[in-house]
């Protein structure tokens, strides 16, 4: 079965076509950088673009980078404040003119992880951490997804919330290396196992390539592995979501 999966994100909106019973994706992907606003109507209108370049029409998959509760956006993230309390799946239902299904991004990308790359052989309480604009995460435990484990919205000194310092953007922003950038993200995770005490913490992202950069800094307890589907999972896991309801 073929399911379109879009991933949202703070800088680009992303698509691909997937084969959902493999995990697979069968088209490359396609961007669009996310409007400056990052409003809801415009952004709405990206995805229905993003459609339309696959000529598309059937259920669409949506990780969203918000606390999405029942389709609903609960916290803006790195959005516009308008997308607080705004019902995402109808809003983009009724723009696009197809049945959407819209979940946290991070919870798309460890669904995708859990089920298709690295977390078939992962037992126990698993922590994964999305690396990009913010610092997504997502939890399964004994197989099973706990939804909206928003670990990177915790302040941490000065910052409103620690992705603010510790996420891949602030290493762009501040021209961080890659040792620098790796304390800070070490620092993060030193609160997840303080915090939640997992058995296991999967990095994923774009920045999930790079672990080798990176991950001599990590020095904490527990095991941190690199995700395999990288930047795919996103897009894997959403249009997974429209089967796994």
């Amino acid at each position: 079965m073929e399911v379109l999966g879009i991933d949202i994100g703070g800088s680009g909106i992303k698509g691909a076509l997937v084969n959902v019973k493999t995990g697979e994706k069968i088209t490359e992907r396609f961007r669009i950088p996310t409007p400056p606003t990052k409003k809801p109507k415009e952004m709405a209108k990206v995805v229905k673009k993003i459609i339309k370049h696959f000529n598309y029409n059937g259920p669409v998959g949506c990780g969203f980078p918000t606390l999405i509760k029942n389709g609903i956006c609960k916290t803006p993230g790195n959005l516009h404040k308008k997308w607080v309390d705004t019902d995402v799946t109808k809003l983009f239902s009724e723009t696009t003119g197809l049945p959407f299904t819209v979940i946290n991004d991070a919870d798309a990308a460890c669904y995708a992880e859990m089920n298709y790359g690295v977390g078939k052989e992962l037992k126990g309480f698993v922590i994964m951490i999305t690396v990009g604009t913010g610092l997504g995460s997502s939890a399964y435990l004994d197989g099973k997804l706990i939804p909206n484990f928003e670990l990177g919205q915790i302040p941490y000194k000065k910052h409103k919330k620690i992705e603010l310092w510790a996420a891949d953007s602030a290493r762009q922003r501040e021209e961080l290396s890659f040792k620098k950038w790796g304390k800070r993200l070490n620092t993060f995770l030193q609160y997840v196992e303080l915090l939640v005490a997992p058995d296991t913490i999967v990095i994923g992202g774009g920045i999930s390539k790079e672990f080798d950069k990176f991950s001599k800094h990590i020095k904490i307890n527990t095991p941190v592995i690199p995700a395999v589907l990288e930047n795919h999972a996103g897009i894997i896991g959403a249009a997974s979501a429209t089967i796994k309801k």
